[in-house]
């Protein structure tokens, strides 16, 4: 029988753990309330969070909230955007509890200041330059910031995920996602017919987070709804370079 101390579940989710606890105590004055974390192949997600998902079976009426993270990212993004991501998750944590979330998954002003606090620039490409507020909203550090002395902190103390998803969803040689096998550590095995472009789509769906209205178009379009003056945000047909709920 295998050690249960050394099990890969309880290996993963006390790392996991570990990072939520001095991401908690280092960023958010240790205030945040436990949750449950997850993980969950979620398409084109790398995270998102979800208030009271969780009900216990007691019979007491105690609700807890849920961080879920995509695992068939991890190998591709790497330990620091591993934490980040769960940074970014706990910061929409902090809002449902001390804050006002905006509306569905829209990521609003407050939510983006708090980001910031912590030394975490949002943007909606991952890039300096994008959107602070958004309904899929990514983010990437602030040099000299909170988050990468945390990080630095975390890193230096011998401190990594131990397990990867095999298979990891990559960019193709001609445009697109391939599905690369992971057999060795820092080793991919390229599927056969990797090198083959997939087809494009043609009509995308896109939302105004105020509304909810939706509409229809052809990828690329700038569109801004007439009653919230909010642009629609394109909420199928693409997958961001880092999306995050």
């Amino acid at each position: 029988m295998p050690d249960a101390a050394t099990s890969p579940t309880r290996t993963t989710y006390a790392e996991l753990q570990h990072v939520f606890d001095v991401l908690n105590r280092e960023l958010f004055d240790g205030q945040l309330p436990a949750c449950l974390m997850t993980l969950q192949r979620e398409k084109s997600t790398l995270g998102y969070f979800s208030f009271n998902r969780f009900v216990s079976s007691d019979g007491g009426g105690e609700f807890t909230d849920e961080i879920a993270l995509n695992p068939t990212y991890f190998a591709r993004i790497g330990l620091r955007e591993i934490v980040q991501t769960v940074a970014h998750e706990m910061v929409h944590l902090w809002q449902a509890h001390y804050g006002e979330p905006g509306r569905g998954r829209y990521h609003n002003k407050e939510w983006a200041a708090k980001m910031e606090e912590i030394g975490l620039m949002p943007s909606h490409t991952g890039e300096p330059g994008g959107r602070k507020v958004g309904q899929k909203m990514s983010d990437y550090p602030i040099d000299g910031g909170r988050f990468l002395a945390v990080f630095d902190q975390l890193a230096t103390d011998a401190f990594r995920i131990s397990w990867y998803d095999r298979y990891i969803a990559i960019a193709g040689q001609l445009g697109g996602v391939v599905v690369a096998e992971l057999n060795t550590p820092g080793v991919l095995v390229m599927p056969s017919g990797a090198e083959t472009a997939p087809k494009k789509p043609t009509r995308v769906k896109y939302q105004c987070a105020g509304t909810g209205a939706a509409v229809w178009g052809k990828p690329g379009l700038s569109l801004v709804c007439g009653e919230t003056g909010q642009p629609y945000e394109p909420v199928s047909g693409y997958a961001p370079r880092s999306p995050l709920a």
